[in-house]
Formats: C-alpha cells, sequence, structure tokens
C-alpha cells in the first residue's frame, strides 16, 4: 500500500502490555468488565438526563453531552487493546491507525473544550444565580456544546495531517497499545522537526487557555462561595462544583503529564500506565464521581429503578 505520504510500512504492530498468557487473559477480563460499565454507566446518565424533566437544565444537559463523549472517547482505544491481549501480536493497518489517532485527538480536546463550557456553566449558576436561566439559555447552551465538539474535529484534523506527511520504513513496532502521536513520531523516517513544533505549540495553547478559563471561573466562584454568609448555603454551593472539579483536576493532571513534558523525559513503559488510566479507567470514573456526588442523579436513579421493580 502505497499512501501519500510514500510510506513503505502497511501496518503497525502494537506491543501493549508484554507478559505471559495467564496474565493477558486476566488483563482482558478485567479491562473487558472496566470497558463494559464504562458503556453502561455514561448509557445510564444520558438516559437518565433525558428522561427526567428534573435534569433538564444546562449541567445536566453537559453532563450527558459529557458521557457520550466518554463512550466515544474509551471507544476509540479499548476494543483494539482488548483484542490484543487474545492475539500474539495486535496488528493495525497504517490508515486503521491513522483514523485512531484522528479520532483520539477529536475526543481528547473536545473534553478540553466541553469541561470548559461546564466551568462557564458553573460560574453564572454560583456568582449570577438569578441570571443564570436568562443568561444560560437552551441557545448558549447548544452553540457552546456544538461549538465543543466542532473545536474537537478542528484541532483533530490540525494534529492528524502532519503525521500522515511522516514516512514511515523498515520499524513497525509501537511501543503502546494504541497509535499515539508520540511513540509514531518515533518511528519516522523523515525529518518530524516540523511535526514535533506544531503538536507541542497546539497542544500548549489549547491546554493553558482551557485550563486559563476554568481557574479564571473557579476563582470567581470561590470568592462568590467565601462570602456566603450561612454554612450550609457555601456547603450547598461548594457541591456543585466539586464534582466538576474532581474531573478537571484528574483530566488536566494526566494530560500534563502526558504531552507538555520535554520529549527527553518520555518514558513509552510509563507512558502507558497512565494512557490506560485516562483512556480506559477515567471514564468510568467521571460519571461515578458526577452520580455519588450529585442528588439529583441519585435522586432520578433510585426512582427508575422504583419504577423497573
Amino acid at each position: 500500500m502505497k499512501a501519500g505520504n510514500q510510506t513503505s510500512v502497511t501496518e503497525f504492530i502494537l506491543l501493549g502490555f508484554p507478559s505471559s498468557k495467564e496474565i493477558q487473559i486476566i488483563c482482558f477480563i478485567v479491562l473487558l468488565h472496566i470497558y463494559i460499565m464504562t458503556i453502561a454507566t455514561n448509557s445510564i446518565i444520558i438516559i437518565i438526563v433525558r428522561v427526567n424533566p428534573i435534569l433538564h437544565s444546562p449541567m445536566y444537559f453537559f453532563l450527558s453531552n459529557f458521557a457520550f463523549l466518554e463512550i466515544c472517547y474509551t471507544t476509540t482505544t479499548a476494543p483494539k487493546m482488548l483484542s490484543g491481549f487474545l492475539t500474539e501480536k495486535s496488528r493495525i493497518s497504517y490508515r486503521s491507525c491513522i483514523v485512531q489517532l484522528f479520532f483520539f485527538f477529536t475526543f481528547g480536546p473536545t473534553e478540553l473544550f466541553l469541561l470548559s463550557a461546564m466551568a462557564y456553566d458553573r460560574y453564572i449558576a454560583i456568582c449570577y444565580p438569578l441570571r443564570y436561566g436568562t443568561i444560560m439559555n437552551s441557545r448558549l447552551c447548544k452553540q457552546l456544546a456544538v461549538g465543543s465538539w466542532a473545536s474537537g474535529f478542528l484541532t483533530s484534523w490540525t494534529l492528524t495531517v502532519p503525521i500522515t506527511q511522516l514516512s514511515f520504513c523498515r520499524l513497525n513496532l509501537i511501543n503502546h497499545f494504541f497509535c499515539d502521536f508520540l511513540p509514531l513520531l518515533k518511528l519516522a523516517c523523515s525529518d518530524t522537526t516540523a511535526s514535533e513544533a506544531a503538536f507541542f505549540s497546539l497542544s500548549w495553547s489549547l491546554v493553558l487557555i482551557s485550563l486559563l478559563i476554568n481557574l479564571v471561573s473557579y476563582f470567581y466562584i470561590i470568592l462568590t462561595i467565601v462570602r456566603i454568609p450561612s454554612t450550609t448555603g457555601r456547603r450547598k454551593a461548594f457541591f456543585t462544583c466539586a464534582s466538576h472539579l474532581t474531573v478537571v483536576l484528574i483530566f488536566y493532571g494526566t494530560v500534563i503529564f502526558m504531552y507538555l513534558r520535554p520529549t527527553a523525559k518520555y518514558s513509552f513503559d510509563t507512558d502507558k500506565i497512565v494512557s490506560l488510566f485516562y483512556s480506559v479507567i477515567t471514564p468510568l470514573l467521571n460519571p461515578l464521581i458526577y452520580s455519588l456526588r450529585n442528588r439529583d442523579v441519585i435522586k432520578a436513579l433510585n426512582n427508575a429503578w422504583s419504577k423497573i421493580r
């Protein structure tokens, strides 16, 4: 197969997590259960928000978008990773590798933008409660959601196109369980300076801008909360933001560790573990964090369970 970049490599081999056959089977069973639970819990949130009138508000509109995003995010990497535990060599074609990279770079930045939109929603809810319904109207919520998804797709094109311009020859062993940018970059036999510069400059810009939006939003949120006279009021205001803040800290912590370090400090064996956490484990933790700390969601789930029984 000759691609547009005149690559001589037709497929890559994903090394994944080399171990004995017994451990491979155990990993497969555990991670399969995690993947199924991720799909199930996020789907439940989407359905509950959709059918329960109590949850028809901007906060839960963004939460359902976030749940759908988590399903897409983990599905980009998990199925191929799981199949790798059952085969001696996990192979992926060049084109499939680029497609996987494209969607991974779509859903990652989309999460950055969506978390920023959710931070803005919490800022308006806490700082301007009387104007919340007017400001965060249905039209603005849809614009923020569509803008987040569209920005993710646009970012993905910008990050993926430089990789397609590289030549790959001889080496085709990717020390990862999916086609990530940096492990793929190491296999290129052409100059990667421009691709690396484009990747890091855009990554830094996206992360810092979205992080700044979150930090500014929570700066004003905290200022407003400490001015609330009653302890009960302060606690209630804080709990409306606690779930989102927890998810923000987890996501930004792993993204900064993975993609904003100097290239000399990259260790692919360590990075695989971190990647497993944010691409497979975190999409399961996020709906649990929102559900366990949100009374409205728990109430809606209990009502739905009562009707089923």
